[in-house]
């Protein structure tokens, strides 16, 4: 009875585990900003995302990653070495994720409207947007989160 729980438990955490293995965390967010873009090619293939769109002349990478009814598409832009990253989702275990880690770091002065900044010391500011769905959904929203990393926070080549 004790191995079966035991092996009840372990697999329950595999699942969960794996059921986020798509999502980005904020160590995720703090690994895209100090990497160049063939890492981050690589860590997001790793993540289960697909490149959907990939320029070297402008320096602009797409990924997305759909489940479902779910998806959540990340743009990542590189001016000169510092990264921009964009994060578009309706999966709200996407936007806890990131929101938890960040949400002792609000700038209440740079609040305007329905944008809440953050602005986190090892990352930069963090602008998150929440949007109804259209149609409208009760149960579903739209998450626009932009990670601007500050000017000390460069990428290596």
């Amino acid at each position: 009875m004790k191995k079966l729980l035991l092996l009840a438990s372990f697999t329950l955490s595999a699942t969960i585990c794996f059921g986020q293995k798509h999502l980005l965390s904020y160590d995720d967010l703090k690994f895209l900003l100090i990497n160049n873009l063939p890492k981050t090619d690589t860590f997001m293939m790793a993540k289960g995302y697909v490149i959907a769109s990939k320029n070297n002349n402008t320096k602009n990478r797409s990924y997305k990653s759909e489940t479902g009814s779910s998806h959540v598409d990340v743009d990542i832009r590189l001016d000169g070495k510092r990264l921009f990253i964009e994060i578009q989702t309706n999966e709200l275990e996407q936007f806890d994720l990131i929101h938890n880690s960040i949400s002792q770091y609000i700038n209440k002065d740079g609040m305007t409207g329905d944008v809440q900044t953050y602005v986190v010391k090892d990352i930069g500011s963090i602008y998150i947007t929440v949007n109804d769905t259209a149609p409208y959904d009760p149960l579903k929203r739209e998450y626009d989160i932009h990670v601007v990393s500050d000017k000390q926070i460069t990428a290596y080549n």
